[in-house]
């Protein structure tokens, strides 16, 4: 089975401000971004084993807001393959009442943080209310962290290394940090390293193949394969082109004296357990 750890759910561009919509054109450079959101579009290009936790995201500051009923709602369309999560912009009044609505009420699993796009910093101890209680309700939380193409969003917020006290603080938790941090990814590398109940997700890099050859390298040389789980970042791209772009790596080695990856552990990830990981099995 093949668990998609970052997958997005939300209306491209109803839940979005324009001017979020005018900056993302930056994503992927020199491409145009089709952002809408199907379940079907999204299964056409997954194997039929595929189970994916999907969420949608709040940031005032970046202009996006996806309410987590919509989020509940597309999940309970499709119980049996996805597991959704609950997001909250703390920068904003009533967040921790949404939180717990969103986990008691809709019954989402987990809570999806975008730190740089809100503009706050997860180490902030006027965090502290989430960060217990995700331990006191085993909830994973998943953050964004690493590069935007949002000129507002500010770089400081989004390091790798402002979970290393959160984890220290909160151990229990379990913590996925998404897309490797990149492009700040031995932040991110040493900081799963370090906590056992933190992660990593390879989400939206296969289309940067040279700076994930050399980011999963960093991994290999470090010891952290079993600390990196799977995800695409859909609709940014798809679970097969993932799975087909971390194939491809190691074509860039051949004729050289460059080291290969690890083909056993890039399968091992692509496969990993991660809802037992994540305690989201039962």
């Amino acid at each position: 089975m093949i668990i998609d750890v970052h997958s997005h759910a939300w209306k491209f561009p109803g839940h979005f401000t324009e001017d979020f919509s005018r900056q993302a054109r930056r994503a992927k450079a020199g491409m145009e971004l089709d952002l809408a959101v199907t379940y079907d579009a999204y299964r056409a290009a997954a194997p039929a084993e595929t189970r994916t936790l999907v969420f949608g995201g709040k940031a005032k500051l970046s202009g996006v807001w996806v309410d987590d009923r919509y989020v509940a709602d597309y999940v309970a369309v499709h119980p049996d393959t996805l597991i959704g999560f609950l997001s909250v912009d703390p920068t904003q009044p009533g967040w921790e009442r949404e939180m717990q609505q969103g986990h008691q009420e809709l019954g989402l699993r987990g809570i999806k943080l975008l730190p740089m796009y809100a503009g706050f910093r997860p180490d902030d101890p006027s965090l502290d209310p989430l960060w217990r209680y995700a331990s006191q309700h085993r909830l994973p939380v998943l953050l964004h962290t690493g590069t935007t193409f949002i000129a507002q969003a500010p770089l400081e917020c989004t390091l790798p290394r402002h979970l290393d006290p959160v984890a220290t603080r909160f151990p229990d938790v379990k913590i996925i940090l998404a897309h490797l941090g990149h492009p700040y990814e031995g932040e991110c590398i040493v900081t799963i390293r370090k906590h056992p109940n933190v992660y990593a997700d390879i989400s939206a890099l296969h289309y940067r193949p040279f700076q994930l050859y050399h980011s999963l390298m960093l991994a290999q040389e470090y010891g952290v394969w079993h600390k990196l789980l799977f995800g695409t970042d859909y609709p940014f791209t798809t679970v097969n082109a993932t799975i087909d772009g971390l194939h491809s790596l190691n074509l860039m080695t051949v004729g050289t004296g460059l080291p290969k990856l690890n083909v056993k552990a890039i399968e091992e990830m692509i496969y990993r357990d991660t809802l037992t990981l994540l305690g989201l099995n039962g």
